[in-house]
């Protein structure tokens, strides 16, 4: 064992004139929340722990799109949705469609602990919510002044918008519609590429890996849409050999089982940990845009994505601290 080792994201994809202030915002969170986690592996906190522990943080931040601050459905509400993995024994548990608990990443982690399931949605997950005790609160909580704002241009635009502050070349407003040719998804037009879903990886001093992923989903999503950030394998996964959370097209990322194979890739292919992430990135995704960040039970960090950025920190036990988004 290598040591402790931590990995955090605020999402990939990244509009190359986003503002110096924006920029300094999501590093100062993605710092505080390493540094939280660093703290609580320093303390002994098992894995499992700190992936919650910084997950909620990042949800009870409106900056990113999770929990506070998530991106609004077609009729201006929230439904968020959270996964999160134990990789010790490949326990499990996600939550989607949630519309009033305050910190979704908790109730993952309950569906796991507290029950026999591995995923529970919509109002059998509030129901599950309010037997278990969680906070709730009402969604107007979630909802900002700003993601009304650009609901109402989505609307205007009949888009779907992955990121909604981002502006397109040509446009004028962020997440404005585009007037060049848009970028595809399934075949269907959508008009910017940039999600801000939030992950964190951890794998403690005993070598015990976790992961954890949160997210609104998308601007002017329909109701009831399912992104990959609740399905174990592929926006989240752990085990004995590493740890995963990914961040992107949700549609491209399910289908290539993104989390999944970074594992599987270094327990058949015998790659390191890196390697197989840019193996990943390069060989699974096809025209899809995503990126991910991974621990392995070796102490190590990687993280990597074929999108123009990605907001990401890391740091290990030996010293090493880093935080970026191109």
């Amino acid at each position: 064992m290598g040591g402790w080792a931590i990995a955090v994201h605020g999402g990939a994809g990244v509009d190359p004139n986003l503002p110096l202030q924006r920029q300094e915002e999501a590093k100062r969170l993605l710092t505080r929340c390493l540094n939280l986690g660093i703290s609580a592996l320093r303390s002994n906190l098992p894995a499992i722990d700190v992936v919650e522990l910084v997950v909620r943080e990042l949800e009870s931040d409106p900056l990113f799109n999770s929990g506070r601050g998530s991106a609004l459905t077609e009729k201006g509400t929230v439904e968020m949705e959270a996964s999160i993995m134990d990789g010790t024994k490949r326990r499990c548990g996600a939550v989607s469609g949630v519309t009033t608990v305050k910190n979704p990443v908790s109730l993952a982690r309950l569906v796991m602990e507290k029950s026999p399931h591995s995923y529970l949605a919509f109002s059998g997950a509030e129901d599950f919510a309010r037997q278990q005790g969680v906070e709730m609160v009402e969604n107007d909580y979630f909802i900002t002044e700003e993601n009304v704002g650009m609901l109402k241009l989505a609307k205007e635009a009949n888009s779907i918008l992955f990121d909604y502050r981002i502006p397109l070349p040509g446009t004028c407003a962020a997440g404005a519609a585009a007037t060049n040719t848009p970028i595809r998804m399934n075949g269907l037009p959508i008009s910017v590429y940039a999600p801000e879903t939030v992950g964190c990886t951890v794998v403690d001093s005993q070598g015990r890996c976790a992961a954890a992923t949160s997210t609104g989903g998308l601007m002017n999503k329909k109701i009831g849409r399912i992104g990959d950030s609740p399905l174990i394998g592929s926006g989240t996964y752990a085990g004995k050999l590493c740890g995963v959370s990914c961040t992107g097209e949700g549609e491209a990322i399910i289908r290539a089982t993104l989390a999944r194979d970074v594992a599987a890739v270094m327990e058949y292919k015998g790659l390191g940990l890196q390697a197989a992430v840019d193996f990943v990135i390069k060989e699974r995704l096809d025209d899809g845009k995503a990126g991910l960040i991974a621990v392995s039970s070796k102490g190590e960090v990687a993280c990597g994505f074929n999108a123009n950025g990605m907001f990401r920190g890391c740091a290990t036990e030996d010293g090493f601290m880093e935080v970026g988004i191109w």
